[in-house]
């Protein structure tokens, strides 16, 4: 064991030498020099954070993507789809860079912590954001297709422990870091959605509790988001299905009606926002919370009992 322990100082000392970080006995990336912030104004909520976001192509990634470069983060775009995750990047301008990466595939979720690392010299906010929801018409759980549920699961719930083991292998050392994961008010109420995308979201509460206790203890922090509803590319589509034939615009408008709280409706920026809280330092105290954002839809239900005059004598 001493001669194990003295292999592993000698290696640290050795790559600090040679300008290569180490953790535990695995090189992970050649240490770099960080970004400069000269010539930022200074007053971003994100200054000087580099963040990594999964599934931002599109939907609430792409949205988190833009919220924190305009709060001053560097930000890498990681996504199945090399074609939109490149345009993405490129809209978002030169704060904004692409890696490929499917979270079912934890080779890759490491590969892009790594990729942040050497590109930025460190990674402070972990969004593992990347999910999908299954099949669109749920089944009866009788008829539940368990090669169905192992995909959903193995993509909305093992690729978020990915990303969370990959991401505190580079924050514990460093004693710092933001993690967050997307998950849903599918998985605070139940029928919402589909049983394999309602089982996974409700899974992800726990993961985070579970996770907090530990990080918590090096200094990293790690909270989930639940929205309602929100008219995403990939919602739209979804919903669709069940109204063939309807216009974009009147699918938009049955998923906004869903919400509770009159005069707002749910738009990606508020989970932006909400993630943008999250993972900057104003929420340096906050750790193992499930941060609900829809409007007030899972604090109540209603009685809807007739009205007086309606009731037969």
């Amino acid at each position: 064991m001493l001669r194990s322990f003295a292999i592993s100082r000698f290696k640290e000392a050795a790559g600090a030498a040679r300008g290569l970080k180490y953790y535990g006995n695995h090189v992970l990336c050649k240490r770099t020099r960080p970004y400069s912030t000269a010539g930022r104004s200074g007053n971003g909520r994100l200054d000087g954070k580099v963040a990594l976001i999964t599934g931002s192509a599109s939907g609430l990634g792409k949205a988190a993507a833009h919220e924190f470069i305009q709060n001053g983060a560097h930000v890498m775009i990681a996504d199945t789809d090399c074609e939109m995750g490149q345009q993405v990047a490129e809209e978002l301008g030169p704060t904004a860079h692409f890696v490929e990466c499917d979270v079912a595939v934890e080779s890759q979720v490491a590969q892009a912590v790594e990729t942040t690392v050497e590109r930025y010299g460190k990674l402070d906010i972990m969004y593992n954001n990347a999910g999908i929801t299954g099949p669109t018409i749920p089944p009866s759980i009788a008829d539940l297709d368990l090669d169905e549920f192992d995909r959903v699961m193995r993509i909305n719930v093992r690729g978020i422990i990915a990303g969370i083991k990959h991401a505190a292998r580079v924050m514990i050392p460093l004693g710092s870091g933001s993690i967050l994961c997307t998950s849903s008010i599918t998985g605070l109420v139940g029928g919402l959605g589909p049983h394999p995308y309602s089982i996974s979201k409700f899974t992800i509460p726990g993961i985070v509790k579970s996770v907090a206790s530990e990080l918590c203890r090096s200094g990293v922090r790690i909270n989930c988001i639940s929205p309602a509803p929100i008219p995403t590319p990939l919602v739209v589509r979804e919903i669709s299905r069940f109204y063939p034939g309807a216009t974009e615009e009147q699918i938009i408008e049955i998923v906004n009606g869903v919400g509770e709280l009159k005069g707002a409706k749910a738009e990606a920026v508020d989970v932006a926002k909400a993630a943008l809280y999250l993972a900057s330092d104003e929420a340096k105290y906050v750790t193992g919370h499930n941060l609900v954002v829809d409007g007030g839809f899972t604090c109540f239900k209603t009685l809807s009992f007739p009205h007086p005059d309606q009731v037969l004598v």
